[in-house]
């Protein structure tokens, strides 16, 4: 596995991308002043991976965030998702499109099927692969995937996914989904690593943070990056921008990463991948 050694540090995703494993989500972050400033604060800290989607409805935020930083474009990983109302070959083809613009560059590092959209999915996928091959984006890769969603999608596939991004923490580890896509070259990925908050409730936690000297939400992520997961910490605050960021000159013990590990309670904050209805 890549090393883990700074804000700027990759993981190698099996078409040979380097994709930084560290990064900020920007889903809830208001299009306008408040988004193109969240990733201004990140790209100055040294953030080089954006992650966003059309359904977050601040692609444009993100885009003006990223030109008026002065950091080069091909400096960034850039990510975005289709919308699940947007599925489907020729829709999927639009909606890229469609980002490009709002966004504002020719190309994207990362485009994600958002959901598992049942009967939809295989010919969103399709359109990936389009684009890939048409070298429109560096790399393509699904979210809320499960093991099954997985297998099914192979079947007809000719490029094999680079990343899943799943809902991940320590209450929803997943650690067969994590091994089964280890084993087919698939990058895991976190999405809501701090349990939409809940995290800072926990006795083990505060525990941590005080044998660490660290703050809750970087023992988790740190936990994150050692168990070779990308994570993309999201929030508007530049101070939370810039502390989520400080986990690098620390590392847990196999220990405690064992004891974070069995939290696992198959615990959910976000919707199902297999009963979502939207």
């Amino acid at each position: 596995m890549d090393k883990i050694t700074d804000l700027k540090g990759e993981f190698t995703l099996h078409n040979g991308v380097k994709m930084p494993y560290f990064g900020l989500g920007v889903w809830q972050a208001k299009d306008g002043e408040e988004v193109i400033n969240a990733v201004k604060w990140a790209l100055e800290a040294g953030y080089r991976h954006i992650d966003t989607a059309a359904i977050y409805q601040n692609e444009e935020g993100v885009g003006t965030g990223i030109r008026e930083s002065g950091i080069p474009r091909e400096d960034i990983f850039l990510v975005s998702k289709v919308w699940n109302t947007e599925q489907g070959y020729e829709a999927t083809l639009e909606a890229f499109e469609k980002s490009l613009k709002r966004l504002n560059t020719d190309y994207l590092d990362l485009y994600l099927v958002h959901w598992p959209v049942r009967g939809k999915y295989k010919e969103t996928w399709k359109a990936l692969e389009t684009l890939y091959k048409e070298k429109r984006v560096r790399a393509i890769g699904v979210s809320n995937f499960l093991k099954h969603h997985l297998e099914d999608l192979l079947e007809d596939a000719s490029i094999v996914p680079m990343v899943n991004q799943m809902e991940f923490h320590p209450y929803l580890v997943q650690q067969e989904l994590l091994d089964y896509c280890k084993d087919k070259g698939i990058q895991y990925e976190a999405w809501s690593p701090l349990m939409q908050g809940n995290i800072f409730e926990l006795e083990v936690f505060k525990s941590l943070a005080k044998k660490y000297n660290k703050t809750i939400a970087q023992i988790v992520l740190r936990w994150d990056l050692q168990k070779g997961v990308i994570t993309i910490p999201k929030s508007s605050k530049k101070e939370r921008i810039l502390d989520n960021a400080d986990i690098f000159d620390f590392s847990i013990s196999e220990e405690d990463m064992n004891k974070i590990d069995g939290l696992e309670r198959g615990k959910r904050f976000g919707p199902d991948p297999d009963t979502f209805d939207f």
